[in-house]
């Protein structure tokens, strides 16, 4: 006596059926992706889909780095050194991190100037204008941070040029550069503490704060440009 099994699609759903009843996350996914759009946007609408796509390179690379990197005075040059000349791919690595970086910046600021030239940061979006002000800072701390990394004369220097501007700021300027240097000049301190803001501080707080800008545009949608007649507030790219 031969027992009917499922047909294949029934047998591939049940995986499914179960994450979904526990955790909602099929439908969530569903919702983030099958939206309404409006019909006159274009690929300036894509811009932080692309920043998105960046940051999670950027994320993957620095992981790939850290498993080599070594933030000491006396070794960070030549861990560079070995990543780029000796490591598996570490050329590719170290190129796709750091063109990454100034590719992202590039975006965010093309970004930023689209959702201003579109008026999208007034009512009701003042807020998803704010969460992305704040990311755009917290990027260019990435990028301040990460340059002393390399270690050599060049980023010594520049270090050294941009902790001082920041000591001119009134009021925060001096203690502000003090917190930087963990002293009076740069030192083995400084190093481990730009590696930390780098490689900790700096990216859990630009992913927690994308993953808030990024709900306040699924919730409030994308706005039209400025030249259309529609006036939707569904959807988003």
């Amino acid at each position: 006596m031969s027992t009917l099994l499922p047909p294949p699609a029934e047998i591939a759903k049940i995986p499914v059926d179960w994450v979904e009843e526990r955790s909602g996350l099929i439908s969530f996914g569903k919702f983030m992706l099958f939206r309404n759009v409006p019909k006159d946007i274009s690929w300036l609408q894509t811009l932080g889909s692309a920043l998105i796509t960046v940051f999670i390179l950027q994320a993957t690379t620095g992981i790939v780095l850290a498993m080599y990197y070594q933030p000491d005075p006396d070794t960070a040059w030549n861990t560079i050194k070995f990543i780029t000349d000796d490591a598996t791919l570490g050329w590719l690595v170290r190129g796709m991190h750091k063109w990454g970086s100034s590719v992202m910046v590039v975006l965010l600021f093309l970004h930023m100037g689209r959702t201003f030239l579109f008026g999208a940061y007034k009512y009701p979006r003042e807020m998803t204008w704010i969460t992305g002000a704040i990311i755009f800072i917290l990027v260019m701390g990435m990028s301040f941070t990460g340059y002393l990394l390399v270690f050599d004369e060049r980023a010594y220097w520049a270090t050294v040029v941009g902790v001082n501007i920041n000591g001119t700021a009134p009021i925060l300027g001096p203690t502000l550069s003090y917190i930087l240097m963990v002293g009076p000049e740069i030192s083995t301190h400084t190093l481990s503490r730009f590696y930390a803001l780098h490689m900790l501080v700096l990216p859990s707080a630009i992913g927690g704060l994308i993953a808030l800008h990024l709900w306040l545009v699924i919730r409030l949608g994308v706005t039209s440009p400025p030249w259309s007649r529609m006036q939707s507030n569904e959807g988003d790219v």
